[in-house]
């Protein structure tokens, strides 16, 4: 039980001491009165509680900025990784404050069915007595984090070849507008919420959004040089440090807690279908996908390989937590585990497909982001008996549509004004020294190229 205000007694008397005096002196009987515990309301224990989970859930969220940027990290060679730091740090920022500046009021703020209004967002003054449910600014800023993950899903498909600054003016219009337009459709009461599509905490508004716009960047981006032969085979370009990849896939592991357990958007519900026991079985799901994931990955690999890939591994686990991210509610443990697993599996299958047709993605984010994605909001049905197959498909396709042509034209407008793609000498030497200037392992300056 919460305490509100707790006043102090007079004197060294305690409450208890007051009770009895009380009784033959009225004067004590009101002190005693003054000193009694006054009780939060129903109202203002679930305020607290509700905002207690966005901010919680915000911060662990915001976590997963470190995750991708390690992950990151970890998988580009010695000469990229200082961009790919940049680029997390600065993508997270520019969310930040697009959000702040349109996004947020286009995805929830008189929202027509497709779109919202064009305005920059202001919570309610210090002080103020009232803002229902919750703290406007907690929502504000749980709802800011998940459009950094957007962005960052797009920072690692491209890494290695992209320029700094055509990169940061996409995810302005990316965290901005595209991103904001398309979750209005489902979070912010659209037509796609009318409908009855299901998307609890975002494999396709969040994950598969982000990997359409990364897909259309690496389709017009091209691989990176080297990857590809003349006779269609494949180089691999191993990353400089599984160590930091494997840290930044169990921080972002970590942080999928507060994205799916604090899209349950409230806690402060009492009874047999009280909101905690519901993030409770968020928890537990989504633990349980992510090692589903892990492990059909490892089997995978061992049987198609001969031996286990850690990459795949790690991709394994991030595809199970983004399957599962539709619906982390509804299903039991086995369901959690099977729908995870096919997540891993998706990302064994799709990477090679991926090379087969010339698409680079540096660190397998279409496969874990925009098709687990897919996968993850088919699957709803089959656990959550209010969706339909046919309205999941309908959600599925308007927004790969939407975000990949979207994408696409932003793409095309930067690669014809300012250009893409970093020199072929620039790309050889490396980004940290073509665009950052600061080496995250300068010890190996002499070594550009490798």
């Amino acid at each position: 039980m919460i305490y509100r205000t707790l006043k102090s007694a007079a004197g060294p008397l305690a409450l208890g001491g007051l009770a009895l005096a009380a009784m033959s002196h009225p004067v004590l009987a009101q002190e005693a009165a003054e000193a009694a515990p006054e009780f939060a309301s129903a109202s203002e224990t679930a305020f607290i509680f509700n905002t207690l989970l966005f901010l919680m859930g915000g911060f662990l969220v915001m976590w997963m900025a470190a995750g991708f940027a390690m992950l990151e990290a970890g998988m580009v060679r010695t000469k990229n990784v200082s961009m790919q730091l940049l680029k997390n740090v600065a993508l997270y920022s520019i969310a930040g404050i697009m959000y702040w500046v349109v996004g947020y009021s286009l995805m929830y703020v008189d929202v027509t069915g497709y779109i919202g209004s064009f305005a920059p967002y202001s919570w309610p003054a210090a002080g103020t007595a009232n803002e229902g449910d919750y703290s406007v600014a907690s929502d504000w800023f749980f709802q800011m984090v998940f459009v950094a993950t957007a962005a960052s899903i797009v920072s690692g498909t491209l890494a290695e070849r992209i320029k700094l600054w055509p990169f940061l003016i996409f995810v302005v219009l990316l965290t901005g507008f595209i991103y904001p337009v398309a979750g209005s459709w489902k979070w912010g009461a659209g037509w796609l919420d009318a409908m009855g599509f299901q998307d609890f905490a975002g494999s396709t508004l969040v994950h598969s959004v982000g990997g359409w716009a990364a897909l259309a960047g690496a389709i017009l981006l091209g691989a990176r040089n080297g990857k590809y032969t003349s006779d269609g085979k494949v180089s691999p370009i191993p990353g400089s440090n599984m160590a930091l990849a494997t840290l930044g896939t169990f921080i972002l592991w970590l942080g999928w807690f507060g994205f799916n357990g604090a899209s349950q958007l409230a806690l402060g519900s009492m009874g047999p279908n009280a909101d905690a026991s519901d993030i409770s079985r968020i928890f537990a799901n989504t633990n349980l996908a992510a090692a589903g994931g892990v492990v059909a990955a490892l089997v995978l690999t061992q049987l198609m390989y001969k031996k286990v890939d850690i990459t795949f591994v790690l991709n394994g686990a991030l595809a199970g937590l983004v399957s599962i991210t539709a619906e982390p509610l509804t299903p039991g443990p086995f369901m959690a585990i099977v729908i995870g697993a096919i997540g891993g599996v998706i990302v064994v299958l799709t990477v090679p497909l991926l090379d087969k047709l010339k698409i680079d993605d540096v660190v397998g984010a279409i496969p874990v982001h925009l098709i687990a994605g897919i996968w993850g909001t088919l699957a709803v049905p089959l656990t959550n008996g209010d969706a339909s197959f046919g309205v999941q498909i309908v959600g599925i396709v308007a927004y790969g549509v939407f975000a990949f042509v979207a994408s696409f034209i932003v793409w095309t407008v930067l690669k014809a004004v300012m250009g893409l793609r970093v020199s072929a000498e620039d790309e050889m030497n490396g980004l940290d020294v073509a665009e950052v200037g600061v080496e995250a392992y300068p010890e190996f300056m002499p070594m550009h190229g490798r």
